[in-house]
């Protein structure tokens, strides 16, 4: 579990910089779980954990010890809020340094093969003559292009009507990411504060996908001892929930 030491975090609302390093300490694994959701996105990791940091010391310093919430699902929503909020302003996306660096030096590769034999080098030499793997060649070209903004228009080649649409409608889902995180870690605290027991019954059924049968011989009970275990779990998770 995170930590959710309610005298800590009101000395750290308070300002107390010791305290506040601790909950972010405590706190390091759910952070680094928010930033991986931005991994491979062209930015370096380590900036995006800077960010979070920031959105999880905003969530402190905002934190109401009286809330009927813990401050790992309070926080959640700042953190990805704080990295999406960077990632918008801070323009197109943001290529490593390598990846420029080998970019360059496809480009020069590609005009000079083609001023020599008239034609396009392929992957497969590129890949041989700069001893660099495919992945890393197809991602240096990419990265290389003008990138498309997510504002910008693009043609419904779907549909008979000339109307263009933007690329941002393209993109966009129903899902609300924040809420389906945070759902996620509620349920896993209200697992967590189960007996253990209990928990091994609720994971079993509702995370490996197991009948009650199943179960029963697992943990050697009935199936019937089982029935009760799990009704008398959800029933407690509902009533922790609605505390």
């Amino acid at each position: 579990m995170y930590e959710n030491d309610i005298e800590l975090i009101k000395m750290a609302k308070q300002g107390e910089t010791k305290e506040l390093e601790d909950l972010i300490k405590n706190n390091n694994g759910l952070i680094w779980s928010i930033v991986r959701r931005f991994q491979g996105r062209g930015y370096e990791i380590e900036d995006l954990y800077q960010i979070a940091c920031i959105g999880f010391i905003k969530a402190i310093k905002r934190f109401d010890t009286s809330f009927e919430v813990k401050l790992t699902t309070y926080a959640v929503p700042y953190m990805l809020g704080e990295i999406k909020r960077y990632i918008r302003d801070d323009g197109p996306v943001k290529v490593s340094r390598s990846i420029k660096e080998l970019g360059i030096k496809i480009k020069e590769l590609q005009k000079e093969y083609f001023y020599k034999k008239g034609k396009e080098i392929t992957i497969e030499e590129i890949e041989k003559e700069l001893r660099v793997s495919k992945e890393d060649i197809i991602l240096a070209i990419e990265a290389t292009k003008k990138p498309e903004s997510i504002e910008g228009s693009i043609n419904n080649i779907n549909s008979k009507s000339e109307k263009s649409i933007n690329l941002i409608d393209k993109l966009s889902t129903d899902k609300n990411e924040e809420e389906i995180l945070t759902n996620k870690m509620v349920i896993n605290e209200l697992i967590e504060e189960l007996e253990e027991r209990d928990k091994k019954v609720i994971l079993l059924r509702y995370f490996k996908g197991k009948t009650q049968n199943e179960v029963a011989k697992i943990l050697g009970v009935t199936q019937v001892q089982i029935s009760r275990i799990e009704r008398r779990a959800l029933n407690r998770m509902k009533i922790k929930l609605c505390s």
